[in-house]
């Protein structure tokens, strides 16, 4: 143990005579101390890197937080994010920490209250945030020099995504493909539905839209304010008690195509004899009946990125900002049939409704 310590204790000495420092200064760089200045921190990590040892190993507090912004609960979506970015921080022996956080997300960077974790002095090492997230926690992540990777799907206001690490889903593509296919299948009445105050929602929105008007057919939209289950539910309620019927229905997530399917059941129509449904992100599609065509994220392999960039951020603090984005997939499944493109379709769902 003797031997081992002062291995480690000659590194650090070595380190900081590299970089021109007191073996004390390394010290708190190698457990993150945000009272380093930023310059000298930057000389201690490069004289490490030049010398081949990983400061991260020395560390006390080998934790990442996982912070899930402004959600009642840990969907299936996120959940798997969750599991993803664990495995990872396992296999490199960090620990994982679950944090759900809420705040107001107009709210600027000085008024925004972080979680005790992430400002007490012995602050966790990095943040992963997922969930609902504004500009202004990235801020004050940056503030207090805090590293942090970001699911670049989920963030309220303007923001760009070269300036932090991020991982994202390529959605206008996967809601574009989705929107193509129905309309192979012969439907021309295609509804939205998604909350496009909410940024991925509004996303596929825009690849919808793009498809829709570039095969030359209208755009339809839900303007329900709400989210998952209850998102899909009100909007069919509010969408047929209004006499629209369309042949098709996007909705922009599998948790709203849950409510969707509930409400289409009650009211006595059938998937797909008489409506079509598509769904996005393939956490719930074979779990319905019948089973949900949908997008596939991969949400899991997602959190493995997160984490990833995450821990490489608390390596190497002056490394370029990291972005990824994934592809996504079609998955055909039985909640869709093909129809001739014509409004027979439509009389028909409208003689079953009445």
């Amino acid at each position: 143990m003797n031997g081992e310590k002062k291995s480690v204790k000659t590194t650090l000495h070595d380190i900081a005579k590299l970089a021109s420092v007191s073996a004390a200064t390394v010290s708190r760089v190698a457990n993150g101390n945000p009272q380093v200045d930023a310059e000298i921190q930057a000389r201690v990590y490069e004289a490490a890197r030049h010398l081949g040892v990983d400061l991260t190993t020395t560390r006390k507090n080998r934790v990442i937080a996982f912070v899930l912004g402004n959600r009642d609960n840990l969907n299936e979506f996120q959940s798997r994010i969750l599991l993803g970015a664990e495995a990872y921080c396992n296999q490199h022996g960090w620990d994982l920490q679950f944090i759900s956080f809420r705040c107001d997300l107009t709210a600027p960077a000085g008024n925004l209250r972080l979680p005790p974790a992430l400002t007490r002095k012995d602050r966790v090492g990095g943040v992963i945030l997922s969930g609902t997230h504004s500009v202004s926690i990235l801020s004050a992540l940056r503030e207090r020099r805090i590293p942090f990777s970001v699911v670049g799907n989920n963030i309220i206001g303007s923001w760009r995504s070269e300036d932090c690490d991020s991982v994202a889903t390529d959605d206008l593509r996967g809601s574009a493909e989705i929107t193509q296919y129905l309309i192979s299948m012969g439907h021309r009445k295609i509804w939205f539905i998604g909350n496009r105050g909410l940024p991925w929602y509004a996303r596929c929105a825009r690849g919808y839209a793009q498809t829709m008007l570039e095969a030359g057919l209208e755009p339809h939209y839900s303007e329900i304010r709400s989210e998952d289950r209850e998102l899909g539910y009100l909007a069919v309620k509010s969408l047929l008690a209004k006499n629209e019927r369309p042949t098709a229905i996007f909705a922009g997530s599998d948790q709203a195509a849950t409510g969707v399917y509930g409400a289409l059941q009650e009211l006595g129509i059938r998937i797909p004899d008489d409506m079509s449904v598509a769904g996005f992100n393939d956490t719930m599609g074979d779990l319905l009946y019948p089973a949900l065509t949908t997008v596939r994220e991969f949400p899991m392999e997602l959190g493995s990125h997160l984490a990833e960039f995450t821990l490489r951020r608390i390596q190497e603090p002056d490394l370029p900002p990291q972005q990824l984005l994934m592809p996504t997939e079609l998955i055909r499944r039985d909640s869709i049939r093909s129809i001739e493109p014509t409004l027979a379709g439509v009389s028909e769902v409208q003689a079953h409704a009445r």
